[in-house]
């Protein structure tokens, strides 16, 4: 492609895949940058003549991440490619973004300019959007690889969003488990957390 912008009817695709968008400071801030990146860029796409299409994905299962060959949250792909330069994670420290036992899952640290950021920073999401407006620069990012694996990180943080909860599995809410019985009796008395019934009423 040559170094002038693409043509009005070559759209450029941005895909923001994410685990959480609630209480994930990394996905909330990465969304609210992207808003940003694009606001500074509107009048450079509108005078080429160029469209953008944002498409938000809540990654809810682990079929779902390996159908989007999904490496880490939150990720932004513009026309495909991870605009990430490198696959970097730390603990998130969100409460969405731990596995059923608590632990803590790891989430997307970005590289740019020597530094390093928790949600994907304004000026990398601008590069990678002129980059791509002038000539489709492909750009060396953390991409799923060819053949595909899920992340170890990300089976553990969707296995663990299939455990049922106590509320959810136990013959009696949490609260009635606490008076039903003495703490040395409870196995005896509220039997295992399962929907199958048990003797604490």
């Amino acid at each position: 492609m040559s170094s002038s912008a693409r043509e009005a009817a070559d759209p450029i695709t941005i895909d923001f895949l994410f685990l959480d968008l609630t209480t994930c400071t990394r996905c909330v801030g990465t969304d609210q940058n992207l808003v940003s990146a694009l606001g500074i860029v509107c009048d450079v796409l509108a005078a080429t003549g160029a469209t953008v299409e944002v498409r938000k994905t809540l990654v809810e299962t682990a079929e779902h991440a390996r159908e989007l060959r999904f490496m880490s949250s939150p990720t932004l792909r513009i026309n495909g490619r991870d605009i990430a330069l490198e696959l970097k994670e730390s603990p998130c420290g969100a409460e969405a973004c731990s596995c059923g036992d608590g632990e803590q899952i790891a989430c997307r640290v970005w590289t740019y300019r020597g530094g390093e950021y928790l949600q994907a920073p304004v000026g990398l999401i601008v590069d990678a959007l002129l980059g791509e407006l002038y000539g489709g620069v492909t750009r060396p990012g953390a991409g799923a690889p060819e053949r595909y694996e899920l992340p170890d990180n990300l089976e553990s943080f969707f296995a663990g969003m299939r455990q049922p909860s106590i509320e959810q599995s136990a013959c009696c809410s949490p609260a009635q488990q606490v008076s039903c019985c003495e703490p040395s009796a409870k196995a005896g008395c509220c039997g295992p957390a399962s929907g199958e019934g048990c003797s604490c009423q």
